[in-house]
């Protein structure tokens, strides 16, 4: 296993793509509407994936600054995107498509990583017994419906799936299985690692991939963590020491498409969230859900478009880049890369922006969005304020002078080349 391009990438697209998608209100719709199979069962009946064009996401993605993406190959529903041999519940039987393989070859095509979401659960199955997260919990028999079922051939299926994604497709770099949930819930058990043989399962992955990166939602510690909808606010450790980690984030609150859905975060919150990310030493995994004919979203289309200009003039700043061992000022946060510290402005100053310890660091500072140069300076501590004349900043205090005017992007950053230490 190695995490070496995945620090260096630090963004990635997450692509949820299913039957549910054709309901398009939210990809736990089955669970929220308590639905049947057979009520679920005309999405599959009517699954036409014609707009669906791997190549085109992975397009996007590169275009957005990406350098790696996520496809859902199965969600809770049990739905396959790929030719499995252990169901026919799959897009191939649907519409002779293996969409799986399609991504994978769209995504090595753009020089990107692959990464496949793998649910670890699913409702169609037979053997799955139900629990507090099945569509079925609350039907009137519903204890009764596990009677029969039986787990230990569902590991069996799961982990023969997880062999098929990993031996039918080349390298994969990257697995992200969803999810575990081992507390009791309303009188129901709940799944937790037995549940997935766990242990066997990672080391299944080690075996047939062992450069690949598995994500911690087996329930046992593995390769990187995943905050989900939520950004935290320090760099995340484990008994003092860090860890890899990827913060999980969607456009407008849903996974899958869903289209009455208008929550929809600005370019420039997004673009916040990555910087901030990055400046804990994280990455973020950004969603979204194509339509039910496969197409991405014009309204995702445009805000990861604005993303994609953004990172085109500040890429250096976030790619490659992570945890800056500095105080950053109120207006913003750092990320550094090698002898380079960005600072990324969430507001904007009037005439400066002081940075403590940084006084004699510096050699040198610009806005990065167009390379030009931004005049430093040190005031003395002891310089009392009077009528139109400030006063002094802490000692070890670097002022850096600002346009009145804002930069015409997103989030402005000012790259600051640090001297040897």
């Amino acid at each position: 296993m190695t995490d070496d391009w995945f620090d260096e990438a630090r963004f990635g697209m997450f692509v949820h793509f299913g039957l549910y998608s054709a309901a398009a209100r939210h990809e736990w719709v089955q669970n929220y509407e308590r639905l049947t199979d057979d009520d679920y069962r005309q999405y599959f009946d009517h699954f036409d994936p014609d707009r669906f064009d791997a190549g085109a996401i992975a397009r996007t993605a590169k275009e957005s600054g990406m350098g790696y993406v996520v496809l859902t190959t199965k969600h809770h529903d049990g739905f396959c995107l790929w030719d499995s041999q252990l169901t026919d519940f799959t897009s191939r039987v649907a519409v002779d498509r293996d969409l799986v393989r399609e991504f994978v070859e769209a995504v090595r095509a753009e020089g990107l990583k692959v990464g496949l979401y793998h649910s670890v659960i699913d409702w169609h199955h037979p053997d799955f017994t139900v629990d507090w997260n099945h569509p079925r919990r609350d039907d009137e028999n519903a204890q009764a419906l596990n009677e029969g079922r039986d787990m230990g051939r569902y590991r069996e299926y799961l982990h023969g799936h997880v062999r098929e994604l990993l031996t039918g497709y080349g390298e994969i770099d990257y697995l992200f299985f969803d999810f575990t949930y081992p507390e009791e819930k309303d009188g129901w058990a709940g799944k937790g690692p037995d549940d997935w043989d766990a242990d066997a399962l990672l080391a299944l992955c080690r075996e047939l991939q062992p450069d690949m990166i598995v994500n911690d939602r087996l329930g046992i510690p593995a390769d990187f963590v995943t905050p989900e909808q939520y950004q935290p606010t320090a760099p995340i450790e484990r008994d003092g020491v860090p860890l890899t980690w990827e913060a999980c984030q969607t456009l407008n609150g849903s996974w899958g498409y869903h289209r009455d859905n208008t929550d929809q975060k600005s370019a420039t919150m997004l673009t916040q969230m990555l910087v901030d990310s990055v400046s804990m030493g994280g990455n973020m995994l950004l969603n979204i859900g194509p339509d039910g004919r496969g197409a991405i979203a014009p309204r995702d289309a445009a805000t990861l478009g604005e993303i994609g200009d953004w990172m085109a003039l500040h890429r250096d700043a976030v790619i490659g880049a992570g945890h800056a061992p500095f105080a950053p000022p109120r207006e913003g946060v750092y990320t550094r890369r090698g002898d380079r510290l960005y600072l990324h402005l969430f507001a904007w100053p009037l005439g400066f922006v002081h940075l403590p310890g940084l006084a004699g660091r510096v050699s040198y500072a610009r806005l990065l969005n167009d390379g030009s140069w931004l005049k430093t300076s040190v005031s003395d501590p002891q310089q009392q304020a009077d009528l139109m004349t400030p006063a002094g900043e802490d000692e070890g205090t670097l002022t850096v002078h600002l346009p009145v005017q804002r930069p015409d992007v997103l989030l402005p950053v000012i790259e600051l080349t640090l001297t040897a230490e």
